[in-house]
């Protein structure tokens, strides 16, 4: 005989795991995101007060000195065995490292200097003297991240002007000329070089347009060309409305690709040639665009890995973002040892994007970019050494 069942008795529910899960959550358990956790767990380190510096002992005092010890401590030497690389890659990080300019921006001399006053008096004498050329960077970059102005050496401009092979003779002497009349300016009047020694230099990468550089500081790094209605939708949002700069200037026509009238400018038009050679033009160096790429985006990339580390507070020990700068491969005895033997089964340098995308740029180096423009800060926690944070 059937078991009789009572219709008004309570019945006995399965436990829910979706009602379990909110009663955890109303109660601040587990409920909670892995992200959530780690900024709840995320303690700040210790902060002694103490600011320290990146000068030490073997980093010179003088600008030259700054310079050169700049340049030399910029790359990372490529690891004899297990790169992770082939010989075609090695070379071609050879190549991009000798194809780049020999450019210092003022914020990494600000870093190693001593005295940011006694630095700026000495740079100050010496682009009065000639010894030293000014590279103005307007635009790249924006708030503490711009790069404003770099310099380089004129010993180092003008053995690379020689060293041109694409030049000739008389070309290299009229322009290491030019640099001599004016060593102080960082342009120069052009009249004195013939039209065909002109278009050599702007070819080679010596000589860039102002104009140029105050349109879009981004025609560095892309194609020159631009679309005509951009050019025209720039000058009308920039120029006074009314005037003939609000329709891109007296030349839009023919400088955006079109034709029209020759009969309408036949009195005021001069050959091409001759306002080539009465312009002024701005001294440069070649692969200046890709100098400007690789430092910018290294600085992004810094500034990441700190978000990752510590995404509350945007601090880290020097030790672990000098780590996963170098891609989290360990720079232990043990490790390195392993990596020399071929015993190293984790991911090889070559595989990392300090390789892939900076060509094996130096984490000191990156990170006195950072310092010296604003945009970390160093402070000693007093129990795991230095430490770094973003201001």
């Amino acid at each position: 005989m059937s078991k009789a069942i009572n219709p008004l008795s309570r019945r006995r529910e399965t436990p829910s795991p979706l009602k379990a899960w909110k009663r955890e959550s109303s109660r601040g358990g587990s409920g909670k995101s892995s992200l959530q956790r780690q900024k709840a767990d995320e303690e700040r380190l210790d902060d002694t007060g103490s600011v320290p510096s990146l000068v030490s002992e073997g980093v010179p005092r003088d600008v030259n000195g700054l310079v050169r010890y700049i340049h030399a401590h910029m790359w990372s030497e490529i690891p004899d065995r297990a790169a992770g690389m082939n010989s075609e890659r090695i070379s071609e990080i050879l190549r991009f490292r000798q194809a780049l300019p020999r450019i210092v921006s003022v914020a990494h001399l600000h870093a190693l200097s001593v005295s940011n006053t006694a630095t700026e008096r000495e740079l100050a004498t010496l682009l009065a003297l000639g010894a030293v050329r000014r590279v103005v960077v307007p635009g790249r970059g924006k708030g503490g991240a711009a790069i404003g102005e770099g310099i380089a050496l004129a010993e180092d401009w003008k053995t690379s002007v020689m060293g041109e092979a694409g030049l000739r003779e008389s070309v290299k002497n009229g322009y290491l000329a030019l640099m001599d009349a004016h060593p102080a300016s960082a342009t120069a009047p052009t009249s004195s070089l013939p039209a065909d020694e002109i278009r050599e230099l702007v070819h080679a990468g010596y000589f860039i347009s102002p104009s140029a550089l105050s349109s879009n500081v981004s025609n560095l790094t892309t194609h020159p060309s631009a679309s005509p209605v951009r050019t025209l939708s720039r000058s009308g949002s920039m120029a006074a409305t009314g005037t003939l700069a609000a329709i891109g200037g007296s030349g839009a026509v023919h400088e955006s690709g079109g034709s029209g009238s020759t009969l309408a400018t036949r009195d005021t038009r001069q050959p091409a040639s001759k306002s080539l050679a009465q312009q002024t033009m701005t001294f440069s160096l070649p692969s200046t665009g890709r100098y400007l790429k690789l430092l910018t985006s290294a600085r992004l990339h810094l500034l990441s890995l700190l978000k990752q580390l510590s995404p509350r507070y945007k601090e880290a020990t020097l030790s672990l973002l000098k780590e996963r700068w170098d891609g989290n491969i360990p720079s232990d005895a043990t490790s390195t040892a392993n990596r020399t033997r071929g015993e190293w089964t984790g991911v090889l340098p070559g595989k990392t994007k300090k390789w892939k995308e900076f060509y094996g740029l130096g984490f000191e180096w990156v990170l006195e970019e950072c310092v010296g423009s604003g945009l970390l800060e160093l402070f000693d926690t007093g129990s795991v050494g230095l430490a770094v944070r973003a201001s």
